[in-house]
């Protein structure tokens, strides 16, 4: 069987997607194929979630927000997507996830640590439901 495809979806892909990304990557440790996009992605990803990120060991400086594509969606199995509406294309038999998170856009670290420690319990969720350990 082929990897599973993730793309996370967010409006700018510079906070809350790039985090997601960054632990599914990380925890999933190659068994899933991982994809982000915005709807309007932002200029660079945020400096706060890089932060968060690196207190975790995860190092997600050097990623770039890019725009959400219909191709992205057709080769995804799963897309999450966390606060974009309606913007993103639904095409039937893909799963579809909504996670409500709070955005980090503008909020100090101490505001983005919970955001970021919500979403690590939400990928570790979607491991082991995916790719479970052998």
């Amino acid at each position: 069987m082929s990897k599973p495809t993730v793309l996370f979806v967010c409006i700018h892909n510079a906070g809350r997607s790039q985090m997601a990304a960054g632990y599914l990557r990380h925890l999933g440790q190659g068994r899933i194929e991982v994809l982000s996009a915005g709807s309007t992605p932002a200029e660079s990803i945020n400096p706060m979630a890089v932060l968060a990120m690196a207190e975790e060991g995860i190092d997600i400086a050097a990623e770039q927000p890019k725009i959400l594509t219909t191709e992205a969606v057709k080769e995804s199995d799963v897309v999450i997507t966390m606060g974009c509406g309606d913007t993103c294309p639904f095409y039937p038999g893909k799963r579809y996830e909504d996670w409500v998170l709070d955005d980090p856009a503008g909020q100090g670290i101490e505001s983005v640590r919970p955001i970021r420690d919500e979403i690590r319990n939400r990928v570790e969720t979607l491991i082991a439901e995916l790719a479970p350990a052998n």
